[in-house]
Order: C-alpha cells, then sequence, then structure tokens
C-alpha cells in the first residue's frame, strides 16, 4: 500500500512546498505594504507636526516683536502698564514689577513728612544739602505767604534746580517734594504744566544730563527705598494732591496694585526661545537677561487648531496639542502632536486590509492542505477499495466454492450409495442445508446491492414481531450446524416495517451470532422495550469496544476467538443496519463483554388506528 501511495505522497509535499514558498512571498509583500501604508501615514502626520510648530513658533515670536515697543516703554516709565510681559537684566527681574520695599520696622518718611509739616525739622550740622532744601522749602512758604505767583514760581524752580543738583535719600526727598507741591496747590497759582510735571510727567535738568522725575514715577521707581507703610501713606498723598490739581491718577494707582511680592518662578538661564508650561514665551536677551510675553496657552492651540481646520489640514474633531509634562519646552523642537480620529480609523483600516489579506493565505492555505489531504485520503481510499474489491471477490469466490462443492460432493456420495444400495438418508438434508447457505449468502449480496443503488423500496406494513420470532426459529432450525436455543419476550407489538427485509435483518444478526461463538448451545434471545426497541442478545465471544461502530462498516470482519478465521461476506452486519436506516430506525450495539453481545433495533412502530383497521 504505501509503495502505491508514495508517488502520490511525494507530489503532494512537493506542491504543498511551492505554495508554502508562493504564499510567504505573498505574505512578505502585503507586510511591507503595510509598513509604507504605516509610513505614508506617519509621513503625513509629522508633515502637519511640522506645520504645526513653525505656525506656532511664528505666533509666538510676533507677539512678542510686537510687544517689545511696550516692554521697552515700560521698562523706562513705571506708570506704562507691564502685565503680560517680563523682562529680567542682571539676574534682576524688572517686569512685572516687584514690590521691594525696605524691610525695616519703622516708617521713616512718614515720620519726616509729620515733623516738616510740624515745622520741627532741623539739619544737622554736617547736613548741608538738607539745610540748603529745608532753607528753599521756607522761601515757597514766605512767597505763597505773601501771594506772591511769581517770587512761588522762582521759589519752586530754586527748589528744582536744587533737586537736579543734590540727589537726597528718597525719605528726605520725596516727602519734602510732597508737602511743598501740597501747599503749592492749596494756596498758590503756579503754572498748570509745570504742577503736572512736578507731580507726574518730571523736568528735563535744564543741562541735558537726566530727568526729575514726577512725584507719581519718583515713588514707583524708588518703592525699594520705602517701608510698606511709608509707601501706602505717600501713595495716598500722592493720589490725593493728583486729584487737586487734576493729574491722571488712575493708572498710577493701578500700577501701584500690580507690584508683585515674589518674583516669577521661570528659567534662571534663557539660551534660546523657551515655552513653558505656565504659559510665558521666553527669548534671551543681552546682559544675561531675557524677555518674554504671558500666552493664554489653550487659547493659542484653540487658534492654532482651528486655522488648520479652515485651511483643510485637520477634519472636524481634529485638535492640536502639546504632549508630555515637560515644565520648560525648546521652541525650536516643541513637541507638537496633531491628534485626528483620521490617524486612527486610517491604523484600523489598515491593520484590517492586511489581516484580511493575512486571512486570504490562511485560507488557501488551509485550502490547499484540505485538497492535498483529501486527493491522498481519495487515492488510498482508491487503493483500499482496490484492496477491499479483491478480498471481497476472493471472499465471495470461496464462500461461493465451498456449498457447491460440498454439494457435488454429496450428490457423488449420495449416486455411489444409491448404486451401492447403501443407506443415504441424510444426504438430501445436508444437500439442501448446503444450497440454503448458498441461497442466503446469494441473497444477501443481492439485497445489498439493491438497497446500495437504491432500487429496493421498502413494502411497509404491520408486522407483528412474535410471528417474525417464530419464522427465526424455523429457519434456525434448518439452516445452523450447532444447537441454537432462541428464546423471545416479546408482546403482539407490531412494527410498520417490510417482513422480508425484518426477516433478512434478524437472520444476519443470528447467523452472526453462530459464526463468532465457541459455546454449545447458541442461546438467543429476543425482547421488545418501550419506544419501538428491540433487543438482539447473545452469548457470543462478545465485541471489543473500539469496534463497535466498525462492525457495521463494509466489509469489515472480526477475528475469530484465538484467532481463527470465520467465514463470511463481511456485509452481514452492514446490510443490517442499512435496512433499519431504510425504515427510519437505528442499529447500534448496546453492550458486550465476553459473555455475549446485545444489539439495540429501533423501528417506528405501527399507529393504534392502523392496527384497528388491519384487524377489521
Amino acid at each position: 500500500m504505501f509503495s502505491r501511495l508514495l508517488p502520490t505522497f511525494v507530489a503532494l509535499v512537493l506542491g504543498l512546498a511551492g505554495l508554502g514558498v508562493g504564499l510567504g512571498y505573498l505574505q512578505r509583500i502585503f507586510a511591507a505594504e503595510r509598513e509604507d501604508a504605516r509610513a505614508s501615514l506617519q509621513a503625513r502626520r509629522e508633515v502637519l507636526e511640522q506645520y504645526a510648530r513653525v505656525s506656532l513658533g511664528q505666533a509666538l515670536r510676533e507677539g512678542l516683536e510686537s510687544a517689545r515697543p511696550t516692554l521697552e516703554a515700560a521698562k523706562e516709565d513705571p506708570l506704562v502698564a507691564a502685565q503680560g510681559l517680563y523682562l529680567r537684566e542682571q539676574e534682576e527681574q524688572l517686569l512685572p514689577r516687584l514690590a521691594l520695599f525696605d524691610t525695616a520696622g519703622d516708617s521713616p518718611a512718614k515720620d519726616r513728612y509729620a515733623r516738616l509739616r510740624a515745622r520741627q525739622e532741623v539739619a544737622d550740622e554736617d547736613e548741608g544739602p538738607w539745610r540748603e532744601r529745608l532753607e528753599q522749602m521756607q522761601a515757597v512758604e514766605r512767597a505763597l505767604a505773601a501771594k506772591d505767583p511769581k517770587g512761588t514760581l522762582e521759589a519752586v524752580m530754586a527748589l528744582s534746580r536744587h533737586r537736579a543738583r543734590f540727589v537726597l535719600a528718597s525719605t528726605r526727598d520725596l516727602p519734602s517734594l510732597l508737602m511743598v507741591l501740597e501747599d503749592v496747590a492749596a494756596r498758590g497759582d503756579l503754572v498748570p504744566d509745570l504742577m503736572r510735571a512736578l507731580v507726574r510727567d518730571g523736568l528735563r535738568d535744564g543741562q541735558g544730563e537726566g530727568r526729575l522725575e514726577g512725584l507719581q514715577r519718583l515713588l514707583l521707581l524708588k518703592r525699594s527705598r520705602f517701608t510698606p507703610e511709608d509707601f501706602d501713606f505717600l501713595r495716598g498723598r500722592v493720589a490725593a494732591l493728583s486729584l487737586r490739581v487734576g493729574v491722571p491718577v488712575a493708572d498710577f494707582e493701578a500700577r501701584a496694585r500690580e507690584l508683585a511680592a515674589t518674583p516669577l518662578e521661570l528659567p534662571a538661564s534663557v539660551p534660546e526661545p523657551l515655552l513653558t508650561r505656565t504659559g510665558w514665551y521666553l527669548e534671551p536677551r543681552q546682559r544675561h537677561g531675557a524677555l518674554g510675553l504671558a500666552l493664554d496657552l489653550p487659547g493659542l492651540m484653540e487658534g492654532l487648531t482651528r486655522e488648520m481646520r479652515e485651511r483643510g489640514l485637520l477634519e472636524a474633531d481634529g485638535r492640536v496639542s502639546l504632549p508630555g509634562d515637560a515644565p520648560v519646552l525648546v521652541l525650536a523642537s516643541l513637541p507638537v502632536a496633531v491628534e485626528s480620529s483620521a490617524w486612527a480609523k486610517g491604523e484600523v483600516a489598515l491593520e484590517n486590509r492586511y489581516r484580511l489579506k493575512s486571512l486570504m493565505l490562511v485560507l488557501c492555505a488551509a485550502l490547499a492542505l484540505t485538497i492535498a489531504a483529501l486527493a491522498f485520503v481519495a487515492q488510498h481510499r482508491k487503493y483500499r477499495f482496490l484492496e477491499l474489491k479483491s478480498d471481497f471477490v476472493a471472499t465471495v469466490s470461496h464462500e461461493l466454492r465451498t456449498p457447491l462443492a460440498s454439494i457435488r460432493l454429496l450428490a457423488e456420495t449420495l449416486e455411489w450409495r444409491l448404486a451401492e444400495g447403501a443407506d443415504a438418508k441424510d444426504y438430501p438434508a445436508r444437500i439442501i442445508h448446503e444450497a440454503d447457505g448458498l441461497g442466503f449468502l446469494v441473497e444477501n449480496l443481492l439485497s445489498f446491492n439493491r438497497i446500495d443503488k437504491g432500487r429496493w423500496v421498502p413494502r411497509l406494513a404491520p408486522v407483528r414481531l412474535d410471528e417474525l420470532v417464530s419464522g427465526l426459529r424455523r429457519d434456525l432450525a434448518s439452516g445452523t450446524p450447532v444447537p441454537v436455543e432462541l428464546t423471545a419476550d416479546v408482546d403482539a407489538r407490531e412494527l410498520n416495517a417490510d417482513a422480508q427485509l425484518l426477516r433478512l435483518l434478524l437472520a444476519n444478526l443470528a447467523r452472526n451470532a453462530c459464526a463468532y461463538n465457541t459455546r454449545s448451545p447458541v442461546r438467543l434471545h429476543v425482547a421488545t422495550l418501550p419506544g419501538g426497541r428491540v433487543h438482539f442478545t447473545d452469548n457470543g465471544t462478545g465485541i471489543p469496544e473500539a469496534e463497535w461502530e466498525r462492525v457495521f462498516g463494509e466489509f469489515h470482519r472480526l477475528a475469530g476467538r484465538s484467532g481463527r478465521e470465520v467465514p463470511g461476506s463481511g456485509l452481514g452486519l452492514a446490510l443490517c443496519r442499512r435496512i433499519a436506516r431504510l425504515h427510519g430506525g437505528t442499529l447500534r450495539v448496546a453492550a458486550s463483554s465476553d459473555e455475549g453481545t446485545t444489539f439495540e433495533l429501533t423501528l417506528p412502530e405501527t399507529p393504534s388506528g392502523a392496527r384497528t383497521r388491519s384487524t377489521a
């Protein structure tokens, strides 16, 4: 068998190997296509992220550039609003402005103002400039008392020149100037522009070397020289004076409230443009400094997202974000992420296509293996069928030759004995027995062929089981060479069946029981059970459990006990099962052991109405 199948096996193996190589090559092509598509998808994403990065950087630089004039002005003018601006020079934060007050516990400026107002301030001998300042203040008072506008103007201008010439401590300079201007505003008629300059705008020193700041700017610039109590006191007095002389005071009050208590927590070193998570954009500045702009970072990202949507670069659900949690980001390498459901959908579609193609390859491989297996099995079954056919022909030839030889031998012996006048009474019976065996074998073959070809249409009619058992008992009495005891436990039940086929089924079961039996007598028992079941039990050698289903196969024969050969065609039980199925029933091995075997036959019963009509 193996030598016959070897060429087929080699051809199938070579074919499968070639197919495997081809499928493997296709799989590599599909994998390469997936990677190329994934790289294309990633490249598009990177291009959009680079666009978003460049756009964001340009917006940040343009924003800071537009704010640069305001930043430079705020650096010079303490009254200019500096909200959202940052400036640091020489490790010192200039913007946002800090409340760098004196930490001393007393209030020297407030106390000095009180003494000046009470005319109790006296200069020491070594305080020449301060003594001169007090004298000039007295000159202004005398002019005011004399109601001399021109003298008042000259005295105030002299005081201003003295301020430009001598720089006194802020705790002396500012309270003294404040008191003089309060007196002038209350009792004198000073030129409005000069009063405005002295209170707010300041004056040029006349020598082109500097500027004398007004009270408002001077207080804000010199805030670090005062204690918090002094600053609040002077701020209130300056604001009241400003209102009296019609000088704007809102920006002055706003700048005083904006003073920050602590510096911003921003990077100490800004070697290149940076973006912080707290919402500041910083650029480096000369002298180890930095300048920056406060940002609405979420709003900025939302604006960039909206712009990219309007340009058709993002879907409606796409968005631009700054992933990660690093507190400081370098502008040149911002980790900008473009998120969109299109990426996820693209990845899913890509994977689905790859899986579908891979599944098709797997199905092709499985189909090829199945076809190869079926081809091998078909070839094996072909050769097996040829072997079975050869064995069947040999078996049937042997089975037919044996009774024919016996009949011929018995007939010749009968002829000789009759010629000699000897006793030959048993020879006709023996000839009839062999002829019956031959006839039963031929009937089995013909019946199996007709049922197998579908040419036997059963003639269904009510059949009494007890009558079938009686007929089987008569057949066994004359057709078996061994003694048989047949018992039955059946009722008057009727089966809806073909009587001829059912008789053939029971006869085959009985003859098999006699053939595979070493006991004498052979005992058979037929019993009926509910549900149209019939049990046929023998006391034979039994059937191994692994063979319970295989014994119903065509040409399948079991070896006898001790390996002895049992005569037969191998079609008996196969014919029995086909007869049962032809009636819409079943036949199976219900139990088997060394003590015998029980077959269970299930056939439809005749309805009670049919039995009544038949009896009538």
